[in-house]
């Protein structure tokens, strides 16, 4: 019996002993206790770290690329150039790029040709000069196109006559007066761009009017302008539009010729795929400006298609800063009639030998770039858009 309650006594005092004990939980348990067995060393927060720096907003891209429509979502009959395209492959236009609203509505390029395809835009090289002048003013290198040419070519002052008084608006509006023979009949064309100099060339030709008194078209003018912009300027007209103009446009493809001293070749020598010079003339439908930015002051743009005098009074049209002006009327020369009736819309234009052109319908918020194999006449494409571009137009 005594046995018998020493063993219930030690089993009690077992299962007291039992209850009492901490758990002590496993490596693997989810949970801390909850209370703690015994002090342990406080644990440091962790520092906050700095802050993350944002991630910088992406450099917007120069220019866009360009977006493509169907024409009929832009008022413009597909019919009608599908007839375009029909008859284009039979002539001596290599690329033809229309632009209505802000978007390319047709394109067409000849055999062996595409949208990557540079072509020389001649005499359209002028209006890209003029517009670089006009940037130039905005920048205050130059101070205004009643400036002396003599203040950027000091060797003018010492010239003869009344060579001395030339000013840049006398090389921009073509009215010199310095003998040049360029728009028909014989020319001075080739003994121009075989000078050793061709700007000491320009500047020793004879004066045969007096400055402002007569429209005398003249690349040579032109290269006076470019020699003039080069020499404020300290670097060539392509770098300096590359800066100012090309690369804010995204114009990838143009190059631009020099004479024999390195200076540009202001009045002839752009290379450029149609797309980017479609750019050109969209910059100027949109008064200089492209995506927010003012390139070209509006000013400039609105001086240079305004006529600043008559031209020959023929049907190449007035005259302003490098730029020709007249109005077109839906189907002129009578090779397709316009569903939408002869309407008469104001154009302005860049305008180079054997066809080349970019030409702008403010009205119609169109542009049409034209460019052309020759030898030919400079008029033969027109048809092409009067009777074509602007008979697809419904007006508005």
């Amino acid at each position: 019996m005594k046995y018998r309650v020493l063993s219930l006594f030690l089993a009690a005092l077992l299962v007291l002993s039992a209850c009492g004990a901490p758990e002590v939980p496993s490596s693997g348990s989810p949970e801390a206790p909850s209370g703690p067995s015994a002090p342990s060393a406080p644990v440091p927060e962790p520092m906050p770290g700095p802050e993350p720096e944002p991630a910088p907003e992406p450099e917007p891209e120069s220019g866009s690329e360009w977006e493509f429509d169907a024409p009929e979502n832009h008022r413009m009959d597909p019919e009608v150039l599908a007839r375009l395209h029909e008859i284009l492959p039979g002539t001596t236009v290599s690329s033809m790029v229309t632009v209505r609203d802000g978007v390319i509505v047709d394109e067409y390029y000849k055999e062996g040709y595409d949208e990557n395809s540079t072509f020389p835009i001649h005499s359209c090289s002028k209006s890209f000069t003029s517009a670089l002048m006009g940037i130039a003013i905005r920048q205050g290198y130059i101070g205004g196109v009643d400036d002396l040419l003599s203040d950027y070519l000091p060797q003018v002052a010492e010239l003869e006559g009344s060579k001395k008084d030339l000013t840049l608006r006398h090389l921009l509006t073509h009215t010199s007066g310095l003998e040049w023979y360029e728009w028909s009949g014989p020319t001075n064309w080739v003994e121009f761009q075989t000078a050793e100099n061709w700007v000491d060339y320009v500047l020793g030709r004879r004066q045969v009017a007096q400055p402002g008194e007569v429209f005398n078209y003249s690349t040579g003018n032109t290269h006076l302008l470019a020699a003039a912009l080069e020499a404020v300027i300290g670097k060539n007209l392509l770098d300096y539009g590359q800066e100012n103009l090309f690369e804010p446009m995204g114009i990838e493809t143009i190059t631009w010729g020099t004479d024999p001293q390195g200076i540009t070749d202001g009045g002839n020598g752009v290379r450029i795929s149609s797309r980017d010079a479609a750019r050109f003339g969209q910059l100027y439908l949109q008064k200089g400006v492209w995506e927010g930015r003012q390139l070209v002051p509006e000013s400039w743009v609105e001086e240079s298609t305004t006529p600043q005098n008559g031209g020959y009074g023929d049907s190449a049209g007035s005259y302003g800063y490098q730029w020709w002006i007249r109005p077109y009327t839906a189907g002129a020369y009578g090779t397709y009639a316009p569903p939408y009736g002869p309407v008469r819309y104001d154009t302005y234009m860049a305008f180079g030998a054997w066809g080349q052109f970019i030409i702008v319908v403010p009205e119609l918020e169109l542009v049409t770039v034209i460019t052309s194999q020759g030898p030919q006449g400079g008029f033969v494409p027109r048809p092409y858009f009067t009777d074509y571009i602007l008979a697809a137009c419904r007006p508005d």
